[in-house]
């Protein structure tokens, strides 16, 4: 009776706010089986992201219990006169408000569905359900990578392609591309997936594939939320295995650095004997950086002399981190095949550090170091996160202008730069990257601090992202933003280029015509009256 009480509070308070025009009584006979609040707590919750940039509040927030829930929601909204928008919240690992709202509901993906207070059953859509048979695992959209991957080790079984860190939701990171060190060889996660349900902008709940709404099946994957809501992915699974020799090397040498990595990723098509599984690089232009919250991994008792390794070098280092996985079954080949590998690069030989480690541990470190930033209050702090897919023709050019120029010899977070195959990507998926076959992740993960020094400020980052975007367009580089933020959709158009852009406004009006969906994007502007464009 109390959530039937608050659920037609919620509707009363969307009605009163954005003229909708169903009736309480008609939205209560859709029967959401979930949680539609107005609870102060649930909206702010709702209202804030990983970025800490923006805090939107949304009108109310849906947990589904199901993706019915999600389809009578947003069909609702479609099939209002004045309309509401929606937009899907996962993990909240966004940065720039994109999963937020200040004209509709947010629905919570991972919010676990109904939760609610007073000992009432709590609802939650199914957990992962493997197929061993088939090697998939069928997962909700508002699922944590990390329950994906526990689910799966107990069948024997593992995804092929991973994001670092595994508290994102899978529609959160199957919306953008899902990338890291073993997208060389697997692709990114959007790559990696057999089909998935998708509640489109008006409401429908379609099951797409290469064989069924294959043009909504490759629009949402990458499609920023655009286009639908991911409520269950089929992911593809290969066999686990249960320890990661876990190899970091340095180089002061750039060229070196980048003909490594580029050798490496080169043998993707190689026996497993003859490659490594994991490839990513940084770069470390201070000393206090070698171990940074991503991973503590060199030893305190056997400290890297950054200052003397990187003197003739400006101060800047870069770090290549390999792995090769083995089971008990490989065990006893892997020292020479490994060594094999080593032997063909160029790193400085002093600064070989080498540990073996549990898979679900090493894909599960970032987690480790997020709860003692936690601890010290230095986890919930403003982001401002810049990711770029930088040509290989130019990442040289990027090095001497960004890495040696403009970040100076001080950064409050992890830089990541590896190069990934182009022909690993799926063209047809709403993703966009630069027009070269082998192409850079450069991923500054900077945190804003409070500690008074100036060059750790939330204004002096912003500044130091616009400056290196500036850089880039004024050298022509054709750099593309991952995890792209724009405010004017002249500079969409431009990020996706005009052919793209044409097929991206075509799948729009196709799958969600009044525009309701992910307005945080700042894409497209929502058909009705109170439009959000207002607002940018």
């Amino acid at each position: 009776m109390a959530s039937r009480f608050l659920l037609t509070f919620a509707i009363c308070r969307l009605i009163v706010t954005v003229g909708l025009t169903l009736k309480p009584t008609e939205l209560l006979r859709l029967g959401v089986e979930g949680q539609l609040t107005v609870d102060p707590s649930h909206v702010e919750a709702a209202s804030r992201d990983f970025g800490g940039l923006h805090r939107v509040e949304p009108l109310a927030v849906l947990r589904p219990a199901s993706a019915n829930d999600v389809a009578r929601l947003v069909r609702a909204a479609y099939e209002s006169a004045e309309g509401f928008t929606v937009s899907a919240r996962g993990h909240g690992h966004s940065i720039n408000g994109q999963s937020q709202t200040s004209n509709g509901v947010v629905i919570d993906m991972s919010g676990g569905g109904g939760g609610c207070s007073g000992g009432t059953r709590r609802l939650k859509p199914a957990g992962p359900r493997v197929s061993e048979k088939e090697r998939y695992v069928d997962a909700w959209g508002g699922e944590l990578w990390i329950d994906v991957l526990r689910r799966t080790l107990e069948h024997g079984l593992a995804p092929l392609s991973w994001t670092d860190y595994l508290y994102l939701s899978v529609g959160g990171t199957l919306s953008n591309a899902g990338i890291s060190g073993q997208a060389f060889n697997h692709g990114p996660q959007i790559s990696n997936v057999h089909e998935v349900d998708v509640v489109t902008g008006k409401g429908e709940l379609l099951t797409c594939s290469e064989e069924q709404n294959a043009e909504l099946f490759h629009a949402v994957l990458g499609g920023l939320g655009q286009f639908g809501i991911i409520t269950r992915a089929r992911i593809a699974l290969e066999p686990a295995p249960t320890m990661v020799r876990w190899i970091r090397v340095l180089y002061s040498n750039f060229s070196d650095f980048t003909h490594d990595q580029e050798y490496l990723i080169s043998l993707h098509g190689k026996p497993a004997s003859k490659k490594f599984d994991y490839v990513e690089g940084s770069v470390i232009v201070d000393e206090g950086l070698v171990n940074n919250w991503r991973s503590s991994f060199f030893s305190p008792s056997n400290p890297v002399k950054i200052s003397s390794i990187g003197a003739a070098n400006g101060g800047v280092l870069y770090c290549l981190e390999i792995t090769r996985n083995y089971d008990e079954s490989t065990a006893g080949s892997l020292d020479q095949e490994v060594e094999a590998l080593m032997g063909k690069l160029n790193f400085i030989p002093a600064s070989v550090f080498t540990t073996d480690v549990p898979y679900l541990d090493f894909l599960d470190r970032v987690h480790t170091a997020e709860l003692k930033l936690r601890s010290k209050g230095l986890w919930e702090v403003p982001h401002p996160w810049l990711n770029l897919f930088v040509p290989k023709s130019r990442i040289a050019d990027f090095d001497r202008g960004v890495f040696k120029g403009i970040l100076g010899k001080k950064t409050s977070g992890p830089i990541l730069i590896y190069p990934m195959n182009k022909n690993k990507w799926d063209e047809r998926s709403s993703v966009v990257t630069p027009d070269e076959e082998v192409f850079y992740l450069v991923a500054l993960l900077r945190s804003a601090l409070d500690t008074g020094d100036e060059t750790q400020t939330l204004e002096h980052l912003s500044n130091q992202n616009s400056q290196i975007l500036r850089f880039c367009g004024d050298a022509r580089m054709n750099v593309k933003q991952y995890m792209p933020h724009y405010t004017t959709q002249s500079e969409w158009v431009e990020h996706f280029g005009l052919g793209k852009w044409a097929l991206f406004q075509q799948r729009k009006a196709e799958f969600d015509p009044k525009r309701i969906l992910a307005t945080g994007q700042r894409i497209f502007s929502p058909s009705f009256a109170f439009s959000t464009a207002s607002s940018w």
